[in-house]
């Protein structure tokens, strides 16, 4: 039987592969586009972080922004500012201390914390202490029985708001005092009771005040800052050197128109502050330790009955240059002898809260169209892109591109808008940038001017001007430690301000060009095309 093979047509094969290449790259096709949309979907990471950064506790106190200082115990009642330690126990006696007051009038007032002088130099002890008679078990309040600070710290716990406590190093009562080690034994034993009776200590205030002439000690300091941060790690340590906090160097409340939270602690010693040093920090600081600015509502740090507080303008010009300079305000408001805060302190605070309440309700940025010379990943990264500056709270940001040498932020307000006051603030838990900046109108000729500039941003910056009208605003960073962040822009009006000595130029950062990333040097044209 013969076989014969049919072979199989040259057509009928080429169809079938050529039917097979055309579905290999059909599905070649839907992979690689599915690939790419897969990658566009991917989210461009942050940039890296600069060093120093804040620690938790830092951040937590660097957003409260005000802190309430209570100076009370027997100078209260003696009519004194430095008590010497021999006033007898029994002239403690406010018969209507209310804590729970005091408490509610920080909280209405805007205050995230109080702190209390749970002992000043006099050596008055207001909670019960086993190591010296020294303090309130003395005295006739309560019957020997109370204890001002765990009434305070009952008080604040219910209201959800922060507590401190200031435990004076110089104590003019106790007789171990300039014994080196006897006198930190018993300092450090006070401290432990402090740190482990009352709950949640949020800040820790300590200074190297001595009046001269006094007996030489030597403090324990970093003894002591190791016992605190083991018995409440979320509590801040303040001191002249930190280590969490600075002093600004003075008692005015006023920081330095530069403030870098950047800080050397090394070259800080409590007790001898270098003013210049505290007041404008370090850019090249290997610390961060912000400053924070102490000053009274009264000429006293304790209350006296011929004393007045200051106006409600006065802290309001307070807040600007602390809070509205990287800082926190901690403002003293001492209770009466009758053991409550004055009325006519209480209504200062009210029109203090009112005005900042009248300025800052309102961003007249809010509905901008905004451009950025640049964004981090693409123009549409919704992750950094430019309208991160018009919403509250630092985790979101407006970030550049990388390796650009051009950074700015270009609003069109829609309409006419008159402000004097710019508001700015840096993701702080990315590290302090930005060295300088400035801000332009475009006015009624198309001519853009400069309206203000300053150098350092941090946590808050706050600058006033003269009050201008227009449509077309341009933020433009000039120096920057690295690219810079930007969490928040705002324009606002402050109609209660009186501005005397207020300039377009600021004092230059004393950084040279070398340590910068980026130094920006453009004309008009150049950003014209945003």
């Amino acid at each position: 039987m013969n076989h014969t093979h049919t072979p199989i047509p040259i057509s009928i094969s080429r169809f079938h592969l050529l039917l097979l290449l055309s579905l290999l790259l059909s599905l070649s096709s839907s992979s690689s586009s599915s690939s790419a949309s897969s990658s566009s979907l991917l989210k461009k990471p942050p940039p890296l972080p600069i060093l120093p950064l804040p620690s938790a506790p830092q951040l937590q106190w660097q957003l409260g922004h005000m802190a309430m200082f209570l100076h009370f115990g027997p100078n209260t009642f003696t009519d004194s500012e430095w008590g010497t330690g021999h006033a007898d126990p029994s002239i403690f006696n406010p018969k209507n201390l209310n804590a729970t007051q005091w408490v509610k009038v920080a909280k209405d007032s805007g205050f995230s914390r109080v702190i209390l002088t749970a002992k000043h130099h006099d050596g008055f002890c207001l909670w019960p202490t086993e190591y010296t008679n020294y303090s309130v078990s003395s005295s006739p309040w309560r019957s020997g029985g109370g204890d001002v600070v765990g009434e305070l710290a009952e008080a604040a716990r219910d209201a959800g708001i922060g507590l401190g406590l200031y435990l004076s190093p110089w104590d003019r009562h106790e007789p171990c005092y300039g014994k080196t080690l006897e006198y930190n034994e018993f300092y450090m034993a006070q401290m432990t009771e402090l740190l482990t009776r009352y709950g949640d200590i949020k800040e820790v205030w300590l200074d190297g005040a001595k009046g001269e002439g006094e007996k030489d000690m030597d403090y324990f300091f970093d003894s002591w800052f190791s016992l605190i941060h083991q018995h409440q790690p979320g509590a801040v340590i303040f001191s002249d050197a930190g280590p969490d906090t600075r002093w600004v160097g003075d008692e005015a409340g006023v920081a330095g128109s530069t403030c870098w939270s950047l800080f050397n602690r090394s070259s800080a010693k409590i007790g001898d502050t270098d003013f210049e040093y505290s007041r404008g920090g370090d850019p090249l600081g290997h610390d961060w330790v912000p400053a924070e600015c102490d000053v009274s509502i009264r000429p006293g740090w304790f209350w006296h009955p011929s004393e007045v507080p200051k106006s409600a303008r006065t802290l309001l010009e307070l807040y600007y240059k602390s809070v509205g300079r990287n800082c926190l305000l901690l403002l003293n408001v001492p209770p009466n002898s009758s053991g409550l805060i004055s009325a006519e302190d209480i209504q200062v605070l009210k029109e203090f809260s009112e005005l900042r309440r009248s300025i800052f309700s309102q961003n007249l940025a809010m509905d901008a169209i905004i451009r950025a010379s640049s964004t981090r990943g693409s123009t549409n990264n919704s992750w950094f892109n430019a309208y991160n500056v018009i919403e509250e709270g630092f985790h979101s940001y407006w970030a550049p591109d990388e390796n650009k040498s051009i950074w700015v932020l270009c609003l069109d307000l829609q309409e006419l808008v008159s402000f004097n006051i710019l508001q700015v603030e840096e993701p702080i838990h990315m590290g302090q940038r930005v060295i300088e900046f400035h801000l332009e109108i475009l006015n009624a000729g198309g001519k853009w001017n400069k309206v203000t500039n300053g150098t350092t941003v941090g946590y808050r910056r706050l600058l006033q001007f003269p009050t201008v009208k227009s449509r077309n605003l341009r933020f433009v960073i000039d120096k920057s430690r690295a690219d810079p962040l930007i969490s928040y822009l705002g324009i606002y009006m402050d109609p209660f301000s009186i501005l005397s000595n207020i300039s377009h130029t600021t004092t230059q950062t004393g950084i040279n060009s070398s340590q910068i990333i980026h130094h920006i040097e453009f004309n008009h044209s150049q950003i014209a095309v945003l």
